[in-house]
Formats: structure tokens, sequence, C-alpha cells
């Protein structure tokens, strides 16, 4: 069975966005996260910020490229679940370490927290539901 055909055959939230509105909102949502985590990777390659505050930023990402190969490849929901937390968790991680030094970063991260408190909330719904 194809992803999609699996992914509609979940029991879902009567909230859960349609596909189509999830992958809209990521397209609004990767331009911002390339600009602002390629920012602080570039900082840091300069040696104007430690790695320390960049390291959240990585393991964002991993976990953010992770999540639907977990997801919808392995079709993993626990681990997607763990997967997502990860995510979420960064990013509060990535807002507080970058605050004292590029304020802009941090709130450039707003958007991207807000989507994914909704999407962590319906990942472990989806997960308890199934």
């Amino acid at each position: 069975m194809d992803w999609m055909t699996w992914y509609n055959s979940l029991i879902k939230p009567e909230w859960t966005p349609a596909p189509k509105t999830i992958g809209t909102i990521w397209q609004i949502l990767y331009p911002v996260i390339l600009v602002s985590f390629g920012y602080v990777f570039i900082q840091a390659f300069k040696g104007k910020i430690s790695w320390y505050v960049a390291l959240p930023f990585v393991i964002n990402f991993v976990a953010n490229v992770l999540f639907t190969p977990i997801q919808f490849g392995m079709r993993n929901m626990p681990l997607a679940a763990l997967d997502i937390l990860v995510v979420w968790g960064t990013i509060i991680w990535c807002m507080v370490v970058t605050q004292p030094w590029y304020l802009w970063v941090m709130l450039a991260q707003i958007p991207y927290l807000i989507w994914v408190s909704i999407a962590t909330v319906l990942q472990i719904s989806i997960t308890l539901s199934n």
C-alpha cells in the first residue's frame, strides 16, 4: 500500500489538517528555517558564536529530516512520535541559546514552534489511536 493510502487509513482526530494544508505550511516554514539555521551555522563556522549555540540547530535539522522516512517509509508511529518530540524540544533549545546573540533568529522560530507544537499533538494523538 502506498504511503497516502496508509496515512488515510489511520484513525486521526477530527481537526487533522488536510495533507495539502500540511504541505503548504511546510513550504512557508522551510525558507524561514533555511535562512535562520543557515545564519547560525555561518556564524559558528566563522567563530562568532560557539558551536554549543549551533548544536540544537544541527539536532533539529537531523530530526526534522528523519521524520518523513520514519513516519511514512518505516511507518513506525512510536518512533515518529519520539522524533517529533525531539524536533519540538530542540526548537525551544534553539530559541533559548540564540536569544542573547541573535534575537531575530529566536523570533523567526516562533511560527516553527507553533506549527510543530500542533504537529506534535497530532502525531501523539494518531500514535495512541492506532
